[in-house]
């Protein structure tokens, strides 16, 4: 089944192992039974107007040097391009729109798997041990970062249709459970010019959170706003440049449990996942109560 993990650090000198922490994680998750896997990190911030874009294209051999000098040529100055196997972050002096509806051009086998200052989100299918493997997550330093094991229940199994799912500049969400209006809140979120890549419903919940902060609500009020539009069971995490979320519907019958120490808050599926923690034997250890929202951000 599906199995959410978080890790935010408090601590400066945690950040340098996030990755390795994070893929522990991950593999202890990935033991309920997974076909694929993926992560939302948040590092490097890059100074505005710059914007930094994680790509994917199924192939490991893609020519992404030659997509960067592409991309150098027709917007000027100079992208930033780093590779990890078949996804590439690159830096690019231009806004979201502009870029998105170029590369869908000049590009329409490669994917935009983020947005932002901060965030980058790797995905794939497979076993989570794999994809840690495969993408060498212990090399990973950041801030704070969400990841998830999935076993598709109502959508294909694609890295398309994996989890993180981002619909905004920063933004991502990981969900276990299912919800029941997500066919109609998508209808309602499309004509507001939210848009969609998948059919899955964990994207309709994160363009409603996108949608939500568009019209000037903080994130919390977001979520405040999402326990009477969003029907389903679910506990959410939400990942933002500055910190993350975490709710539970109502019922709160899927699982969930939170750890905080002075040095990390984490959030799993399964208590496991956090017992090797720095320091876990001494963290204040609870259930996340139902319909609450708990978030942590940076000052």
């Amino acid at each position: 089944m599906c199995g959410i993990v978080g890790l935010f650090t408090k601590n400066v000198r945690l950040e340098p192992q996030l990755g390795a922490l994070l893929s522990a994680m991950l593999v202890d998750m990935g033991e309920r039974g997974s076909d694929s896997t993926g992560i939302a990190i948040y590092k490097d911030q890059v100074p505005q107007p710059a914007m930094k874009l994680t790509l994917y294209h199924p192939s490991n051999n893609y020519d992404w040097v030659r997509l960067g000098e592409i991309v150098t040529k027709n917007f000027g100055g100079k992208v930033n391009l780093s590779i990890r196997t078949n996804h590439a972050v690159i830096t690019v002096m231009e806004s979201l729109d502009v870029i998105k509806r170029w590369m869908h051009q000049q590009f329409p086998d490669v994917r935009l798997m983020s947005a932002g200052d901060t965030i980058e989100i790797y995905k794939e299918t497979g076993t989570a041990a794999d994809f840690v493997e495969h993408f060498n997550l212990h090399e990973l330093h950041g801030t704070h970062a969400l990841g998830h094991t999935r076993m598709a229940t109502e959508s294909a199994i694609t890295t398309e249709h994996a989890h993180p799912f981002t619909t905004g500049l920063d933004l991502c969400l990981v969900h276990n459970g299912s919800l029941s209006n997500h066919n109609r809140l998508r209808q309602q979120l499309c004509r507001r010019g939210i848009e969609f890549e998948t059919d899955n419903d964990s994207e309709v919940a994160a363009g409603y959170l996108t949608w939500q902060l568009s019209q000037g609500a903080t994130l919390d009020q977001a979520l405040e706003s999402a326990l009477k539009d969003i029907d389903g069971f679910y506990t959410f995490a939400i990942g933002t440049r500055d910190g993350f979320a975490v709710l539970r519907d109502p019922i709160a019958c899927k699982p969930a449990v939170m750890a905080e120490t002075d040095d990390w808050v984490a959030v799993a599926s399964e208590y496991r996942t956090i017992a090797h923690l720095p320091n876990a034997e001494n963290a204040r250890i609870w259930e996340p109560a139902p319909a609450t929202i708990y978030s942590w951000h940076r000052t």
